[in-house]
């Protein structure tokens, strides 16, 4: 408030009375009970902003909780990751082992049916070999037998030669 020393009275001064207005309006509110309606909205107003932050505390216990049951959850996870290709890397070396051991039973395998097969083949051509000598050696028989005995006993001889026939194979 600014007044000017003689210059007009207080009470021709506008602001002087604003004032005083003002100061009636509130004296009036405070008698009517403004002042506990303004309290009571101030109290519910501090009710509500501390309901809110206890449900934000609550929430972020909540979410603290959350985030501890997922750093668990991450770990086994991890772990049974690692027992999952521990696993898988011992079923691929069992499975290199038993691939292992199955060509090397197929290598013995074919190779033993090879060395019968070549052992029959040779006992086979042995066979042929003993039975062309013989057929060999009883031709030379019959014609050294045919030539030194002559044509009349011819019976005797075919005989002899079946005979031998048998005796040599």
């Amino acid at each position: 408030m600014i007044l000017l020393a003689g210059t007009e009275p207080f009470y021709d001064n506008p602001v002087f009375w604003v004032g005083v207005s003002f100061a009636i309006l509130i004296g009036f509110a405070l008698w009517q009970g403004a002042g506990t309606a303004i309290a009571k909205a101030l109290d519910d107003r501090s009710a509500e902003i501390k309901r809110e932050i206890d449900e934000a505390l609550r929430l972020r216990e909540e979410a603290h909780a959350l985030l501890e049951d997922s750093k668990l959850k991450h770990a086994a996870a991890e772990q049974e990751a690692a027992a999952i290709i521990a696993s898988a890397r011992q079923e691929a070396e069992a499975l290199a082992a038993e691939t292992r051991r199955n060509l090397k039973d197929s290598v013995e395998r074919r190779t033993k049916l090879a060395e019968e097969k070549i052992a029959r083949a040779e006992a086979q051509a042995v066979a042929e070999v003993r039975s062309a000598s013989v057929d060999l050696a009883m031709a030379a028989a019959e014609h050294l037998i045919t030539a030194k005995v002559g044509s009349s006993q011819t019976e005797l001889i075919d005989k002899s030669i079946r005979d031998l026939k048998g005796r040599l194979n």
